[in-house]
């Protein structure tokens, strides 16, 4: 008996929920763009703002709240958007280490609500923006790069966006990085929120080859919705002709019923528990197949 039921994809496909299991693998992603980040840091280029500075920590967190966090800047690409935002005093610190007297010993924190905002630090807040949105950036055409056994990606390019981008949304993905001023000193936060595309390329670049196989390419328009039809195969058994041949209207042939095989085109992708159901069978617990 064959037992046939329809199966509704979604075309979401960015959606991170539809990507399942590589979720639990964000705390690597996480650990990877601390090093990136730590690594950045150490450069000329990146060093002459963020002298003095030293990565303390870098996790996936809930979105900060508005007075913690300020103003959110946008940064574009044409794989994803990153909003990017830093405390009002890790941003002093910088401006003062940037633009402070040569030479001089690292002064005492400032308190935000004591200093006006000036075009030079709103200036200051995008080029760093820029500087960590682009690591993060880097890392996830390299994750993807190796994922997918190619020498090498170009670097996604990210620019300033032209809106301010809104607060991401308390359940968003906002990765959360410390940063610690020389030894013992004070530490500030900076956040990137980033979009459901650039999610899903994250997990793209994360997921471990067989479960990537089975996932829809991102770039495929699907619609509204695929369908597909499955085939239940409940059960099969291996006779002799001669058996065969021999079978008289009222013979019995003992089976016995087990996990049943989900069929796509005589692939087979799941395997599924059958029940009863008022009369009918059923299959349910769908598993993948090894």
């Amino acid at each position: 008996m064959i037992n046939k039921t329809n199966l509704q994809a979604s075309s979401q496909v960015l959606d991170p929920r539809l990507l399942g299991r590589p979720v639990h693998l964000l705390p690597q992603f996480a650990a990877q763009i601390a090093e990136d980040v730590a690594a950045a840091l150490r450069q000329p280029a990146v060093r002459r703002y963020w002298d003095g500075f030293q990565l303390e920590a870098a996790g996936f967190v809930g979105a900060p709240d508005s007075a913690q966090s300020g103003r959110w800047l946008a940064f574009e690409g044409s794989a994803g958007s990153v909003a990017f935002a830093l405390e009002r005093s890790l941003l002093l610190a910088v401006l003062n280490q940037r633009y402070g007297r040569r030479g001089a010993l690292p002064g005492p924190a400032v308190d935000p609500s004591t200093v006006r905002v000036t075009a030079t630090e709103e200036r200051l807040a995008v080029v760093l923006g820029q500087q960590i949105a682009s690591v993060l950036a880097r890392r996830v055409d390299a994750n993807l790069a190796r994922a997918h056994n190619e020498a090498g990606l170009p670097c996604a390019e990210l620019v300033p966006g032209k809106v301010p981008p809104p607060p991401p949304a308390p359940g968003g993905w906002t990765l959360g990085i410390t940063l610690r001023r020389g030894q013992g000193g004070e530490c500030g936060q900076l956040w990137l929120a980033l979009d459901q595309e650039l999610v899903a390329r994250v997990l793209l670049g994360l997921m471990p080859e067989r479960a990537r196989e089975r996932t829809p390419h991102a770039s495929v328009a699907l619609g509204t919705a695929l369908q597909v039809t499955l085939d239940g195969r409940l059960v099969s058994k291996e006779i002799t002709l001669e058996a065969l041949f021999a079978l008289k209207l009222g013979d019995i042939i003992p089976v016995t019923v087990g996990r049943a095989d989900v069929l796509l085109a005589e692939s087979r992708l799941f395997t599924a528990a059958v029940t009863e159901h008022n009369g009918s069978l059923c299959l349910t617990s769908f598993e993948d197949s090894d």
